[in-house]
């Protein structure tokens, strides 16, 4: 027996080694492409970039510059407004197609590959056929519209331009994962809700939703994620010489701004600090909520 229980140890330390063997590449890809970035992250926010690498400690002195300037705060606020715009627009819409998805229509498998395409094409041509389209000249928009609307031009509609093409994008990838959550309810639910003569709307708020809030719940903490860090969105759809940039830059293109046009690293990561406080206090909150209205009982 003890021959046979040292046998059993030593095939499960082996088992136990291959393991941490077969982890181990992802470990290492975690720690030096994430991890020791963001250590670094940190520490260049408390410093003063001076040029060819070099860096001076300057304690919080980029913190109080960046409380204090007026495009810091303007770039929360757009950064926040474009996930008011996107995220319920875009879950609610999603959520429609993926039941109209999950009904009984003909070329089910296009209809899902139609919607899921806009997430394989490349951003850079996306965002261009989307410039041409809000064109103020020659935009097919404006000519359905009979208007001269700028678009991408007016302080005005240039955040609701930029939103429009994010849900656009983002769309069909959401209302693939949502029509997964929608697919594993059993339709034994429903039967009995006919039975009971429960109607469509009631049946939508009794069964659909709380059986397909762990999806809804997924989604949302992804697509405000996605939201808060937009970055190349909004380069791709503004030039950096237009006007209307401070109204719609967000944290990730000030970051952008300050670090690579201005060569100010220490004040750019400084931002990127806050982006990711932001982002875990959002994440925290939303957590937290999902005590009340996610149902992982069934």
């Amino acid at each position: 027996m003890k021959e046979k229980r040292i046998q059993l140890s030593a095939a499960a330390r082996r088992e136990e080694n291959w393991a941490y063997i077969m982890i181990a590449p992802t470990i290492l890809g975690l720690v030096i492409l994430n991890l020791w970035p963001f250590v670094q992250t940190i520490c260049t926010s408390f410093c003063e970039h001076l040029g060819f690498g070099h860096y001076q400690f300057i304690g919080l002195g980029n913190y109080v510059r960046m409380f204090q300037n007026g495009d810091f705060w303007k770039a929360t606020w757009n950064t926040v407004f474009f996930c008011i715009l996107t995220v319920p627009l875009g879950m609610a819409l999603a959520l429609g197609i993926a039941m109209l998805l999950n009904a009984k229509v003909k070329f089910k498998g296009g209809f899902r590959t139609i919607f899921f395409l806009p997430l394989v094409c490349a951003p850079a041509a996306v965002t261009m056929v989307w410039r041409w389209i809000f064109n103020s000249n020659y935009g097919i928009l404006n000519q359905l519209l009979g208007t001269n609307i700028g678009w991408i031009t007016d302080p005005k509609f240039i955040m609701i331009s930029c939103a429009i093409v994010a849900i656009w994008s983002n769309i069909g990838y959401d209302a693939v994962l949502l029509l997964a959550g929608l697919q594993n309810i059993s339709k034994s639910y429903y039967e009995a809700a006919n039975i009971d003569g429960a109607s469509k709307p009631t049946q939508f708020f009794q069964i659909t939703l709380p059986m397909i809030s762990p999806s809804l719940f997924s989604v949302l903490i992804m697509r405000l994620m996605s939201s808060m860090k937009v970055y190349d969105l909004i380069y791709m759809m503004v030039e950096e010489t237009s006007p209307v940039v401070t109204d719609v830059q967000s944290l990730m293109y000030l970051f952008y701004r300050s670090s690579f046009v201005a060569g100010e690293r220490g004040y750019g990561s400084a931002i990127v600090i806050w982006t990711v406080l932001l982002i875990g206090i959002v994440t925290l909150i939303q957590f937290q909520g999902q005590k009340k209205w996610v149902n992982y009982d069934v």
